[in-house]
C-alpha cells in the first residue's frame, strides 16, 4: 500500500524518532514493504518512517537494486572527506541544494529478520544513509546547507 509522504514543515519531520523493541512485530513489517512501495512509486533512493508519518527508527534505501531496511540504525565510523554534492529530499519535492556529507560512512542496524547488521558505504549509499539517518534524529537537509559568509559592506559617510 502506498503511503502518503509528510512535506515540510509537518512538526514529526523534526521529532526525533522512538527505537523500535520488535523487529518481528507484524505492524513493522508491513510498514516495510509499505515504505518500499512508496519508495518506487516516487523514484526515490531513501525513505524514513517519520516521512510517512511514523516516529519509529526504520527507513530504507534502494541503490543499485539493492534494498536496505534498517532498523534502528547507528553510525559507527566515518571517514575524514567530505564530499559536496546535489542532494534532494521526498518531503521537499522539486528542490535540491549541495549539501556536504562524508563519502563513507559505517553503519550498525538490525535486518528486517531481526539480525543485527553492518553495512559500509560510499557514494550514494553512503549519503543515502547519513540522509535517512538524520531524519530518524529530527535532522533535515536543508540543517545541512552551507550558509555563505556575508561580510557587511562599510556605510558611506
Amino acid at each position: 500500500m502506498k503511503l502518503k509522504i509528510i512535506k515540510d514543515p509537518n512538526p514529526i519531520l523534526r521529532q526525533k524518532a522512538v527505537k523500535i523493541k520488535d523487529p518481528l512485530d507484524n505492524k513493522i513489517q508491513e510498514l516495510i514493504l509499505n515504505m518500499f512501495e512508496t519508495l518506487h512509486w516516487s523514484k526515490g533512493v531513501g525513505l524514513a518512517a517519520p516521512q510517512v508519518g511514523v516516529s519509529r527508527r526504520l527507513c530504507i534505501i534502494e541503490v543499485e537494486g539493492v534494498q536496505y531496511a534498517l532498523i534502528n540504525p547507528k553510525i559507527t565510523a566515518k571517514s575524514r572527506k567530505k564530499v559536496l554534492a546535489d542532494e534532494g529530499c521526498l518531503s521537499f519535492p522539486g528542490q535540491f541544494f549541495q549539501i556536504s556529507r562524508y563519502s563513507d560512512v559505517q553503519v550498525r542496524y538490525t535486518d528486517k529478520n531481526g539480525k543485527p547488521g553492518k553495512i559500509k558505504g560510499q557514494g550514494l549509499l553512503a549519503r543515502a544513509l547519513q540522509h535517512e539517518i538524520d531524519h530518524l534524529d529530527g535532522i533535515l537537509f536543508i540543517d545541512k546547507i552551507k550558509k555563505k559568509k556575508i561580510t557587511p559592506k562599510p556605510v558611506k559617510k
